[in-house]
C-alpha cells in the first residue's frame, strides 16, 4: 500500500498558490488559462474563508504534475 498525503482543504490556498508560482505563470496567466477572471484566481489563493474549492482544485492540477482527489471526511467522537 502506498503512503498518500492528506491535505486539509484550509491549505489549498497556499498550495494553489506555490504551484502556479512554481510554473512561472502570473495570477493573469491563470485566469487566462483556467477560464476565469483575475480577481477569482486571486480569491482562490488568498481566501481560505471562501469556498473556492474546485478553482483551487483546478490550480493545482493545472501546474502540478499532481491529481488532487477528495474530499475526505472523518468522524471523531463528540466530547
Amino acid at each position: 500500500m502506498s503512503k498518500k498525503a492528506v491535505i486539509e482543504a484550509s491549505s489549498l490556498p497556499a498550495l494553489a498558490k506555490q504551484f502556479r508560482e512554481a510554473s512561472g505563470k502570473n495570477r493573469a496567466e491563470a485566469a487566462r488559462d483556467l477560464g476565469v477572471a483575475r480577481p477569482s484566481v486571486i480569491q482562490a489563493e488568498e481566501r481560505p474563508d471562501i469556498n473556492l474549492s474546485k478553482l483551487r482544485k483546478r490550480i493545482i492540477e493545472r501546474y502540478s504534475p499532481y491529481e488532487l482527489v477528495g474530499p475526505v471526511f472523518y468522524l471523531k467522537k463528540k466530547s
